[in-house]
């Protein structure tokens, strides 16, 4: 056996796992872990400039491929509290990250220590383990354990607190014999899929609802070889989105209050049968259950057994992985086919086709102050296929759902149950450290580009480049959106006279001069012809330099995007498309 302290056989913990990358702000009661690190290496550290970020940064590594897990580390007292906002979101969205504090000495917890707070208590509620581990000797096996809870039945994030005289203790541990343990998924069984498919087989209209689950368990091909075997159109979700490709003839479009398309509305509207697989049947996709419900019927997989039944009881639930349960869908549907059993759904999926042509929201507009619907317009023209978005919470974001285009999975990285200001930044971090190759988009209203815009120096200093579309109204949009129904504009104008950038009028914030202060580079544009030059030009400028840029769009101070109370009442504010000309960049015009 070896001989080592607490900390040093943490860190060959994290190194059996896999972990790679760490993000996080050290501090005195952390210090012995990072010492550790720095001896063991083999853990490369981004320092972050708010501990809060650095927990969004493990959330975009974790979310940018498939058994990646985020760890973040902080000190003791607000450290751990600035993370709770990352282990919300992760909890929210089913992402596994590890997050690890120091704490006070074990002798020192109930003496109101400097720093000491009982963070096991606070993160409880949204880990799936939080643990202030008071025994040395049982550290390596607090981390073994974490690993394999994040990683069983449905993913999420762990905190392992620990006190520096802990870390400090020495202890008999022996790495080169460690395993990591196996997770458990729950798979279903061949009986609940064949009667999963017979439900199938007798609708005259059905729909595939793939929710995030599908992305978690890798298992977005399997999704669309499913769909074009049964010849069933396919409903992302919003953390969906990606498992199956925009243009595929099968993408009937998104549904929902606001992160929704007008064909992926009409479609669910249209429909008899819905197979959720992964998903949780969040509000803001549904509306009200009774609207969303009506005249259908409803199959629901996911790997959580208390989802099954949570919004509303499905016609039949089964409680699997979203993988496994794909593999015998697949299995029976094939058998089926071979059979000749297996219905044809020529036209139903040509009337869905239909709907995709026709019910478009116009995106061509040439006003000066730019309307929002070009800037999607021309983030469409100029990014591929490989381009990784990446999003959290406002008009930009529902807007940027309404209108952009996503073709594989994991290439639209939106924190989506939570949705906190600030996220993008540090999560667009994160996924460019998981991927030092693909082109990255985040997309950011000017509130939650300022609430972590110091994180941009993060991207700076450790040449993580990526380019930042910040669409600036000055005002707090989708809360003042928001404020109508109540006949106000109460406290969510974000717009002054900046003394020091007369040329912005009532803009407010010189975004372009606080991100070149953080080591960026940014462009600004005013009028929807600048638009694509400057994404080009901002293409450029993150070769040559290797760090974030910064395009800022200035908007109309006021745009209503499409959204509603319920999915069959969406408010649709702005002119419709009526021709190919008003919406140019729609992958319909091409189905």
């Amino acid at each position: 056996m070896s001989r080592m302290t607490a900390a040093e056989a943490a860190v060959h913990v994290l190194r059996k796992e896999g972990i790679e990358v760490a993000f996080g702000v050290p501090g005195a009661a952390i210090n012995p872990f990072y010492a550790a690190m720095r001896q063991l290496g083999g853990i490369d550290h981004v320092l972050a400039r708010h501990v809060e970020g650095a927990s969004h940064m493990a959330e975009g590594y974790t979310r940018t491929r498939a058994g990646n897990i985020g760890v973040c580390i902080g000190t003791s007292g607000p450290a751990g509290t600035d993370m709770i906002t990352g282990l919300y979101s992760a909890s929210g969205d089913s992402v596994p990250i590890l997050c690890i504090t120091g704490q006070a000495p074990r002798a020192r917890l109930h003496k109101e220590d400097f720093q000491a707070v009982d963070i096991q208590a606070i993160a409880g509620p949204v880990t799936k383990w939080a643990v202030t581990v008071l025994e040395p000797a049982q550290v390596p096996r607090a981390f073994q354990h974490a690993f394999q809870l994040m990683r069983s039945g449905r993913p999420g994030p762990v905190l392992i607190d620990l006190p520096i005289d802990v870390q400090m203790s020495e202890i008999e541990f022996d790495p080169d014999t460690y395993e990591p343990l196996p997770a458990y998924k729950p798979a279903a069984t061949r009986a609940q899929a064949e009667k999963a498919i017979t439900m199938l087989q007798a609708a005259e209209r059905p729909l595939i609802v793939a929710g995030g689950g599908i992305i978690n368990a890798d298992a977005s091909d399997r999704l669309v070889e499913f769909a074009e075997l049964t010849g069933v159109p396919v409903i992302p979700t919003l953390m969906g989105w990606g498992t199956i490709p925009d243009d595929h003839p099968l993408m009937a479009g998104m549904v929902g209050l606001q992160t929704s398309h007008r064909y992926g509305n009409a479609t669910l509207l249209a429909a008899d049968f819905v197979m959720g697989i992964g998903n949780r049947w969040a509000n803001r996709h549904t509306g009200s259950v009774e609207t969303y419900t009506r005249g259908r019927t409803f199959v629901h997989v996911d790997i959580e057994p208390t989802q099954i039944g949570r919004v509303f009881g499905p016609d039949y639930g089964i409680v699997s992985d979203a993988g496994a349960a794909l593999d015998l869908f697949l299995e029976v549907a094939r058998e089926m086919q071979a059979d000749g059993r297996l219905r044809e759904r020529t036209a139903w999926a040509e009337a869905c086709r239909e709907r995709k042509r026709t019910l478009l929201r116009k995106t061509h507009f040439d006003d000066v102050p730019v309307k929002p619907q070009r800037v999607y317009e021309e983030m469409n023209k100029a990014f591929g296929p490989n381009t990784r978005y990446v999003s959290t919470i406002g008009l930009s974001q529902i807007a940027g759902a309404q209108f952009l285009h996503v073709h594989k999975p994991r290439h639209w990285i939106n924190c989506g149950q939570a949705g906190p200001l600030g996220w993008t930044i540090p999560a667009a971090l994160g996924v460019r450290r998981a991927d030092p190759e693909a082109e990255i988009v985040a997309l950011s209203g000017d509130y939650d580009f300022q609430f972590m815009v110091e994180e941009l120096a993060v991207g700076a200093q450790f040449k993580l480049p990526f380019i930042h579309v910040l669409v600036n109204n000055a005002y707090l949009g989708l809360i003042r959106q928001a404020q109508r129904g109540f006949d106000m504009d109460y406290c969510v104008q974000l717009s002054f006279e900046n003394v020091n950038a007369a040329e912005l009028g009532e803009y407010g914030v010189d975004h372009l001069a606080v991100a070149e202060g953080l080591g960026c580079k940014a462009l600004r544009v005013t009028r929807p012809e600048q638009i694509g030059p400057a994404l080009a030009q901002a293409r450029e400028l993150m070769a040559e330099h290797r760090v974030p840029v910064v395009v800022e769009v200035i908007l109309e101070r006021v745009t209503n995007i499409a959204m509603g109370t319920e999915i069959d009442a969406i408010n649709e504010f702005e002119e419709l498309a009526g021709s190919v000309a008003d919406a140019p960049s729609a992958i319909a015009t091409a189905v």
